[in-house]
Formats: C-alpha cells, structure tokens, sequence
C-alpha cells in the first residue's frame, strides 16, 4: 500500500479536491489527494510528478504572462545588434535571421526559426491570456478549453530561451569579425527569459482545467463518481482526467481531446522517426553549417570544424557549449529513445523488463527537455547570417547542413512525444490495468 504524506496546512487556506489520475510516467491509478497551496504530489511508483499548486495560480500568472507579451513585443519591435566592419554599419532586429534565410533559398530552415521564435510563443502566450481573462468574466468566450489546450501544446515549441544562448553565441563568435552595438530587444530578450519561467513556475495546469469544469465550458456533461476507478476507465493526455470513453464519444468529457489507452502507434511511430533522425544527422556533420569568407577568402565549416575553430581561438566554454548543444545532445537523444525502445521490445523475463525502470521513466523525461537546446546552433548561424554581410571584408553564409541539422532537432522532438513511458511498465507487467490487479495496487500517491 502507497503512503500519502502531507505537509502542514494553514487554517482557512483552499484546498484542491482529490483527484483520480493515472501516473503519465507509469500509468498507475492513483488518487491524489487534496493538497494545500505550494504542494507536490508524486506517483508512489515511479515518482512522477502528478501535481502541483501555486497561490492564487490564475491571476499571479495572468500578470506575468502579460509581461512577457509586452517584452514580446518590445524584443521583436526594436533593434537587437548594430554591427560594423570597415566603415560599414548594419542594424538588425530578429525578424532579419529568418529573411536572409529565405534570400538564402534555404526557406524550410526560415519557417522552422520563425515557428519557435515568432508563432509558438505568441500563441503560448495570448492564448494563456485569453483563457485567464476568460475565466474572470461572467460571461466567458468561447472555447476555452481548446485554447489552452493549444497553448500548452506550444510549450515545447515556444523556444526564445534558447535563443537568448543563440544570441550570446552568436554575440562571441562576432567579437573577432565585427563591432558589435547591443539593442535593447537583446535586454528584453533577457528579461523575458525570466519573466516567462516565472509564469510557468506560477501556473497550475489544473487549477486551470477545475475553473473550466465549475463554470461548465466543458465538450460534455461532467458525471458524478469520477472518483471511482471503472473498467475501462482512460486518462486524457491534455487535461489528466480519468473516465469511461462512451462508445458514441470516444472523447474526454472535459476538454475533448480524443482518448487512448496508451498513445496510438507508439512504438512504430517513434521507431520511425529515431531512424529518420539517425539518417539526417549524417548530412547534418557531413555539409557545412556556416561559410565565413574575409577578404574574399573562406572556406565552409561543419558543426565538429566550429568546435575546433572555437578550441583553435581558446574559447573554450564557448566551445564546450557549442559541442554539448549540436553534438552531444542530438546522439544522446537518439541513443536514450533506441534504449527505452529496446526495453519494451525485447523483454524476455519478468526481473529483465522490472531492471531500471524507475531510471528509464526518468531517462524519458530528460530525453522530452533537453532536445529543443539543439535549437541555438540554428538560431546562432541564422542571426549571424543576417548581421554579418560586409561585402568583401566579411560575410558569414549558412550552408545546408543547417538545414538536415534542423530537421534532426524536429524528428527527435517528435519521436519523444511520440513515445509512451508507459509502455515500459506494461512491459514489466502486463496486467497492470485490470481491476484486480489496480485493487492490489491501489494507493494514493506522496504528497510534498
């Protein structure tokens, strides 16, 4: 039996209600039982986290998300860099990265930085504005479920922190060629930065999706009981609720989102997508990312040749980050998504499949964050692209092995997405979702 430990709770402050979920790491049924502001509840499996609630979550975040969108604004309206050689000075903002991209001809790379930089995070963010001021008024606007069910969507997307680090790469890598002028879009940048983890930190997914439910924007009816597990019963992957899918409505009742008993093709969509991403990094280290010609001499340089060229110049941080962020990070992705796949596929004994599976659940959850860091060798050879164009004196050029290393970034993006941690348990044991089996492991999860 799984032990629920609480912190002390203040007099006269709200508490949630308890919940049924399933475990998203593990899948098992548990409750999580009603927390006090600032609480934590993990799986007593797995220890993944189930939730966790913030004071006054909706209006602290609706504050701070508005920040963030004045600071959007700001970092995409002024100017980021003046740049200048040889008596020449150029001025760019961020939107120049992803033109001289499309003057380039390597347009698929311009929308790929556009999407992460421009559309993602401004979705994330109106749509999270829209859905909070919703909730305040007494006559609330439409759909507000399937907003902030596109807006949670965008997370992984929304990708401007990584482009802070592609500045600052970006930044280093022009002291020797330019002179360099920072704008106050790159000061925004930072601050926004900040401001937009805040927001996060503040907001309570949950919280968000109970306020939806009481004031009945909901896809249908909420039935009573949803505290008693049912055969049959799915979790939905966008709001957490735990229900019987109606044969007629196979959706979530609260937000609905189509429901699965684990993600659909798990296995083979992933499987396929770590071998595209395989094959594309091969181009992406074969062809060169960056061309940079002074006094009409240069040559093209590769990912692993820009890790040199920054060890032949002794910026060796510099070099270490590029290396971790381009190189290290894409194979440890594709390694840790063959190894989880592995372990499902190739079990052979119960004490085989039950070996590490609390570290692989982990292991999925540091392979899903870390692979948008990729990002700021795309964001770095794009901004450089647009601010280094002096003619004959200097000229920096991205090269189509930007492109292939790009398409990397995405596919293994997807692949983790398309992977169920769940799998791994099922493997372990197969009969963790009959009733009977639940009832022996029915528990409430620890609270924190």
């Amino acid at each position: 039996m799984l032990r629920a430990e609480a912190l002390p709770r203040q007099a006269g402050v709200p508490e949630t209600r308890p919940q049924l979920r399933e475990c998203p790491g593990c899948g098992l049924f548990q409750i999580v039982p009603s927390l006090a502001p600032e609480m934590r509840s993990n799986c007593g499996r797995c220890g993944t986290m189930l939730r966790i609630t913030r004071t006054d979550p909706l209006h602290r975040c609706l504050a701070l998300t508005a920040a963030a969108l004045v600071l959007f604004a700001v970092l995409w309206l002024t100017m980021l860099m003046k740049v200048s050689a040889a008596g020449i000075v150029r001025e760019t903002d961020l939107a120049s990265g992803p033109l001289e991209l499309v003057e380039r001809g390597l347009w698929p790379l311009a929308i790929a930085v556009a999407f992460t930089t421009v559309l993602a995070p401004l979705i994330k963010l109106a749509g999270t504005i829209y859905v909070l001021v919703g909730l305040q008024m007494s006559t609330m606007p439409r759909n507000l479920r399937g907003v902030f069910l596109l807006a949670r969507r965008m997370k992984v997307w929304a990708m401007l922190d990584v482009l802070l680090l592609g500045v600052f790469v970006a930044y280093t890598k022009m002291g020797d060629l330019v002179t360099i002028d920072i704008g106050p879009a790159v000061y925004a940048l930072g601050i926004y930065s900040v401001v937009v983890v805040w927001a996060e930190l503040a907001l309570d997914p949950d919280a968000v999706w109970d306020e939806i439910e009481r004031r009945g924007q909901t896809h249908a009816p909420m039935p009573p009981g949803l505290l008693d597990f049912r055969p049959g019963a799915v979790s939905c992957e966008g709001c957490g609720l735990v229900a019987v899918p109606a044969e007629h409505d196979p959706h979530c009742l609260r937000c609905g989102s189509a429901l699965h008993q684990r993600k659909p093709n798990s296995l083979n969509r992933t499987w396929a997508l770590v071998i595209a991403g395989v094959i594309l990094y091969v181009p992406a280290n074969i062809y060169p990312v960056l061309t940079v010609i002074q006094a009409g001499a240069g040559q093209p340089s590769t990912i692993l040749g820009g890790v040199e060229e920054l060890l032949a110049s002794k910026m060796y941080p510099l070099a270490l980050l590029v290396f971790f962020a381009s190189i290290l990070v894409p194979v440890f992705k594709l390694i840790g998504l063959a190894v989880m796949l592995m372990a499902v596929m190739m079990v052979t004994t119960q004490a085989t499949a039950a070996a590490f599976l609390r570290e692989r659940t982990m292991l999925y959850y540091a392979v899903a964050w870390i692979g948008r860091w990729s990002m700021v060798d795309i964001f770095m050879e794009s901004l450089l692209g647009a601010l280094v164009q002096f003619g004959r004196v200097v000229t920096i050029e991205p090269g189509v092995g930007a492109l292939a290393f790009c398409a990397v970034v995405f596919v293994t993006i997807f692949a983790a997405e398309a992977f169920d941690p769940r799998l791994m348990w099922d493997a372990a044991q197969r009969n963790a979702h009959r009733p009977t089996a639940l009832r022996r492991a029915w528990g409430t999860p620890q609270a924190t």
